[in-house]
């Protein structure tokens, strides 16, 4: 694969780095056209897109530190601000927490915010897909003789092994699971539906793809951590959905 895809002088262009940047550019564009059809400042799409790329940076680096706490012992320092370790859960509970605490300062609503980054959230976890893909991070499968197979020599985790292809996978379901919440975001559901259905679909389409990853099993020998957290995503989606729809508070 192609991990750095160019350079100019000492300045590297990282494959992972430019999709990432495209999804952050992607969902900030799509976002100020959202935040102007629901009537409210287009401009504040900008700093809802910084808080999120900062907290998720932040809530990934975290997540994968205590994943590895030995990185901290071997090198505290060189651990806590390498480029590795940019972990999508830690990166969405941080990215969320982030957003969250800028829009409680600027008192926007939460839910509505929640429902118009819904179907980013899944946009932008694609394009990560293919920088990983790209990039061959380690994110890939165990060795398989699916036709469609590929190994990854050249990747920033190495194989020479046929592998499942699993950030293609990734990216497939994603962009579907997107492509969906986008064409039914307009209909009139109770504020929270859509984000709801953003974790129902994000926790499915981890727990799925999970399974052709080579990440350690921490549960009945079986599912892994992020599984786990996958389950805890679905159940919080549904538990949300139940929630604005049903609750006697006024979720319009």
């Amino acid at each position: 694969m192609y991990p750095e895809l160019l350079k100019i002088g000492p300045v590297t262009i990282y494959s992972f780095g430019l999709m990432a940047a495209i999804g952050f550019l992607m969902a900030g564009f799509l976002l100020e056209r959202e935040l102007a059809r629901v009537g409210r400042d287009k401009e504040q799409a900008g700093s809802i897109i910084i808080a999120a790329l900062i907290g998720g940076i932040v809530g990934s680096k975290i997540y994968y530190l205590i994943e590895n706490p030995e990185l901290l012992s071997h090198d505290f320092w060189g651990s806590v601000f390498s480029g590795a370790g940019l972990v999508w859960y830690g990166g969405l509970i941080g990215g969320f927490l982030a957003v969250l605490l800028w829009i409680r300062r600027k008192k926007l609503p939460a839910m509505l915010v929640a429902d118009l980054m819904g179907p980013l959230l899944l946009m932008g976890q694609g394009f990560g897909r293919v920088g990983c893909f790209l990039a061959g991070d380690g994110d890939y499968g165990p060795p398989t003789d699916v036709p469609w197979a590929m190994s990854f020599p050249n990747g920033v985790v190495p194989t020479k092994n046929l592998v499942h292809p699993t950030p293609v996978y990734d990216f497939i379901l994603l962009f579907t699971l997107f492509g969906i919440l986008w064409s039914i975001r307009k209909k009139k559901f109770a504020r929270g539906t859509i984000f709801g259905l953003f974790a129902v679909f994000m926790g499915c389409e981890r727990f799925f793809t999970e399974f052709w990853r080579t990440n350690p099993n921490v549960l009945f020998d079986t599912f892994s951590l992020a599984q786990v957290l996958s389950v805890l995503l679905f159940f919080a989606g549904i538990g949300l959905i139940i929630y604005v729809n049903y609750s006697k508070k006024d979720s319009k």
